[in-house]
């Protein structure tokens, strides 16, 4: 079979894989393809197009057997990029499940623990009831609704008495086992519904935009919760085993052995030539030591190099202050908020999560733009100027430095004036 997979750049490449590829196995032969490096945030999407929506493919799942629900006329993708958010919750299951979304059956008492929570989703007979208002279409109409919902194991329930809970006011909304889970990529405001935060369902045998099930939330904490506990509810035990074994195929084996390095990589030794013979650094604590060295003379090489630019309008126009940081895959070239922020969005609202881009009000500015609390917040990079001098500060000129690579690297390891430390840079990579 033949499938065709798109990238973040929209750059595109056909593979011909076997009828019975999954997911996680297709995600390893492009990784090693494009030689990159495998940090288990690699995923599979399926973008409907026309309807603005799209889902992770989870990793067991069968590539051909989702491709086959596809009509030609529709011009549905495959995506391959990363999702950093794809198991977050299994590592930081407070920040997907607020206490005023989640409640308890009444045979459960005292109070459970994020981890508890996690654990009855997968095993227990019991379970953890989501609820909230969200707005729904009502069936057969064009008017949105404020309704009360509940997620319940048996699948999603709304309310047909304000927040009753009482069976005979609950009605099925949908179940899980004959739909799946998307999630709409429309920022723009729908009328009638005050978020932009939406997500639906769309049955197996749907024939176009009538036939899904659509719903919005009042915040994206609140559409995150909803998405990630419906996928475990969905999944089960099967979406653990995923996460905790990415390589272990329906065999019980890997099909593709993934390498974390390179071989070249890995052939790789710290050596000492300042001696009048080289020789080989064997010990890891002297090699660290050298290595921060070179890193100390290199940097200032680069800020004698650029220290002897007059001001900053003439550093700013330079080549090689370009080109210090147009190269990093976190820097991302004109382009606007919106963009930054789908970006983001795209490669998974985890804490850490950023890019830095060229400012569209300052043309002289930079923006650092950052996931932090399921929210995506926006930082100014100033240019200051002292003694012919420039340098770059978030924080009016407290913390300096002489390139936007220094400042990176300077708040991954420093939260400084951030809500959080930088940890995962996002980037368009071609295929």
């Amino acid at each position: 079979m033949v499938i065709k997979v798109y990238s973040e750049d929209e750059t595109s490449r056909a593979l011909e894989v076997p009828s019975d590829i999954t997911a996680r196995d297709l995600c390893q032969l492009l990784i090693l393809k494009n030689h990159y490096v495998d940090d288990h945030s690699w995923t599979l999407f399926e973008q409907l197009t026309s309807l603005g929506l799209e889902r992770i493919i989870e990793d067991h799942e069968m590539v051909i057997e989702v491709q086959s629900k596809w009509r030609i006329e529709d011009g549905n993708r495959f995506y391959f990029r990363k999702n950093y958010a794809k198991y977050e919750f299994f590592k930081n299951p407070e920040n997907f499940f607020p206490e005023h979304l989640v409640s308890f059956s009444n045979e459960i008492n005292g109070v459970m623990s994020q981890t508890q929570i996690l654990q009855m989703f997968l095993s227990s007979s019991t379970y953890p009831e989501i609820h909230s208002y969200l707005h729904a279409k009502e069936q057969g109409k064009k008017t949105w609704k404020k309704m009360y919902f509940l997620l319940r194991r048996s699948g999603l329930y709304f309310s047909t008495k304000g927040t009753s809970k009482e069976p005979r006011h609950l009605q099925l909304f949908s179940e899980f086992s004959s739909s799946d889970l998307y999630m709409s990529l429309t920022c723009k405001k729908i009328s009638g519904v005050p978020s932009s935060f939406g997500f639906c369902f769309k049955p197996h045998k749907a024939g176009g935009a009538r036939d899904l099930k659509q719903l919005y939330a009042e915040s994206e904490q609140s559409r995150t919760c909803w998405m990630t506990a419906i996928r475990l509810l969905k999944y089960g035990m099967q979406l653990y085993q995923n996460y905790m074994y990415p390589y272990q195929g329906r065999s019980g084996c890997s099909s593709i052995s993934t390498p974390v390095r390179s071989v070249s990589e890995n052939s790789l030794v710290a050596m000492d030539f300042t001696g009048h013979k080289s020789r080989v650094i064997e010990n890891p604590t002297e090699a660290l030591s050298v290595a921060v060295e070179e890193g100390l003379a290199w940097r200032k090489k680069g800020c004698l190099r650029l220290g002897t630019h007059s001001s900053p309008t003439t550093l700013q126009n330079t080549p090689s202050n370009i080109a210090i940081h147009s190269s990093q895959p976190w820097f991302h070239h004109r382009i606007s908020r919106d963009e930054a922020h789908q970006l983001i969005l795209r490669q998974g609202l985890v804490d850490g999560v950023f890019l830095v881009r060229d400012s569209q009000s300052n043309p002289k500015t930079f923006v650092l733009s950052l996931s932090d609390g399921l929210k995506i917040k926006h930082f100014q990079i100033v240019p200051l100027e002292e003694e012919g001098k420039l340098f770059y500060s978030l924080d009016d000129g407290h913390t300096r430095f002489s390139d936007l690579i220094q400042l990176v690297e300077f708040y991954q390891l420093n939260k400084g004036i951030l809500p959080c430390k930088l940890k995962h840079y996002c980037a368009r990579i071609a295929l």
